[in-house]
């Protein structure tokens, strides 16, 4: 395997921090909620936990893609066969991820169950007007590096962490939608998003970006009924999410990741 770029240059050396639990970090490291309910957790009685990552994340975020990588390409599938358009490249964007406040990740007590990145602003090398044929002007979520653990997949995680993303921008934000751009040649990817709601819209004018299927769904198909309550301390939900039991390791195509 190639050996991995952790880190940009111009980045300063970190550690990653892995808490004992998320609930011990500094405050003003992590804004918390909590996801899921006994029996997803490797205790079988604690619940997953949601945080905002930090730069002092980029191992674990970085290690989560590594991982997935490397299962994807046991599959029928060229997505992740290597990093777009390189190391430092894919790296780059998920430092910036990092420090932008945009990456959050799903902690099963000390350890990474899923991370996701989520923007309010589309990037328009990927949604230009044409031919993307959503409306561009109307406020959306954008989901990025949507990623399980395979410890985890299977158990409609990903799926959980796409709507608790559209509920918190419609909450903060307003948005209507929720988008994201998908592995053109995955397919089975695209029968996934569309199982789940999502709808194609378009394509990425540039035919060298990988991960040139764009699709959407309105957020008016989430329940309207809030499910967090923002404290001075962070968010915590008051609704818990549907139990489910802790899934084997998938064996079928990709159902939770994204570019």
């Amino acid at each position: 395997m190639a050996k991995r770029h952790r880190r940009p240059s111009a980045q300063p050396a970190t550690s990653c921090l892995r808490p004992a639990s998320p609930r011990t970090l500094p405050r003003a490291r992590m804004q918390s909620e909590l996801l899921g309910t006994a029996g997803y957790g490797r205790s079988g009685s604690s619940a997953l936990q949601i945080a905002r990552a930090s730069a002092q994340h980029p191992d674990t975020v970085l290690d989560l893609i590594e991982d997935a990588g490397s299962w994807l390409r046991t599959k029928a599938t060229d997505q992740w066969e290597k990093p777009w358009p390189t190391h430092s490249a894919r790296d780059a964007r998920v430092f910036r991820g990092l420090q932008n406040g945009k990456t959050w990740i799903v902690w099963d007590e000390d350890r990474p169950a899923a991370t996701v990145t989520i923007a309010t602003a589309h990037n328009p090398a990927v949604w230009s007007e044409q031919p993307c044929t959503c409306d561009l002007t109307e406020r959306a979520v954008y989901v990025h590096r949507l990623i399980t653990a395979r410890t985890y997949a299977g158990g409609g995680l990903g799926a959980e962490l796409i709507d608790w993303a559209g509920l918190r921008v419609r909450r903060k934000n307003r948005a209507r939608w929720i988008r994201i751009d998908v592995w053109s040649t995955n397919t089975g990817l695209h029968e996934y998003y569309m199982s789940k709601g999502f709808r194609p819209c378009g394509t990425c004018a540039d035919p060298d970006y990988p991960s040139g299927a764009l699709f959407e769904k309105p957020g008016a198909g989430l329940s309207s009924r809030p499910r967090s309550t923002e404290t001075s301390v962070g968010s915590q939900f008051t609704e818990p999410f549907a139990n489910m039991e802790k899934p084997p390791s998938s064996t079928s195509l990709p159902s939770d990741l994204s570019f």
